[in-house]
């Protein structure tokens, strides 16, 4: 069973500070938002790490370093076991990617309700666009083999421009491919590199209570709006366009 949407309190106040315009476009997060990708990613990084002769990290513990791109991952996965100084990072991050794309959609596993919550937007006239800070050498064929990309317009890669999340040219970018204003999007994400991206870019953020939201839980994030799971962001959006046509009409 699935509770109800939780606003914050900021929520109102973003909601009513956008121009009185429909929600258009749903830029959607990948890794803990829409796939439990730590399984695979946690495969390849102990893959790594046993090349380099060292054992594998707890699985809390590297899952910790996802969301800030593979560098940030590599780079901290190195620091942790004490390879940072014997270890050189580019090196290293030509392994784990060797090893991460042999892993990559073979552990992990969609989220219950993605695929239908994505269904039903599409359904609804919602353009689509998965903003992600992995690779699209890894991001597309992850969207490929589990079949969410049959229902995304738009892939916006950590690799796709200069920039990533937490910048919000990431966000920008994906409205401008979807045709979509950035003041009639929405984000969906789950961790503070999404609220902060949301923050930047000027849309509004709703967070899954799943995923990868740091040491104390989705909550501490202050998104717009706490969700459970796909199947409610439907209804939440329609009740965040209601109070927009009814900000209008007072």
């Amino acid at each position: 069973m699935t509770t109800p949407p939780v606003f914050s309190p900021e929520a109102l106040t973003l909601t009513q500070a956008l121009p009185r315009s429909r929600t258009r476009a749903v830029l959607i997060d990948l890794d803990g938002t829409m796939v439990h990708t730590a399984p695979d990613i946690v495969e390849a990084v102990s893959r790594m790490l046993a090349d380099f002769g060292q054992p594998p990290l707890p699985f809390d513990t590297v899952s910790s370093f996802i969301g800030k791109g593979v560098p940030n991952l590599v780079k901290r996965t190195l620091e942790t076991a004490a390879l940072d100084g014997r270890v050189d990072l580019d090196a290293a991050l030509a392994v784990f990617d060797r090893h991460y794309r042999q892993t990559n959609g073979r552990f992990g596993h969609v989220y219950p309700h993605v695929a239908a919550g994505l269904r039903a937007l599409a359904r609804r006239g919602y353009r689509l666009a998965c903003v992600t800070n992995k690779p699209e050498a890894l991001a597309a064929p992850l969207l490929r083999m589990t079949g969410l990309a049959q229902d995304i317009d738009v892939l916006v890669a950590g690799d796709s421009i200069d920039s990533m999340k937490p910048a919000p040219q990431p966000l920008w970018h994906a409205c401008r491919l979807l045709d979509a204003d950035v003041e009639c999007s929405v984000l969906v994400g789950d961790s503070p590199v999404d609220v902060s991206a949301a923050r930047a870019a000027g849309v509004p953020v709703f967070i899954v209570r799943y995923g990868y939201g740091g040491p104390d839980g989705a909550t501490a994030l202050q998104g717009d709006a706490l969700i459970d799971s796909f199947a409610q962001l439907p209804d939440l959006l329609a009740l965040r366009d209601e109070r927009l046509n009814a900000d209008a009409g007072s």
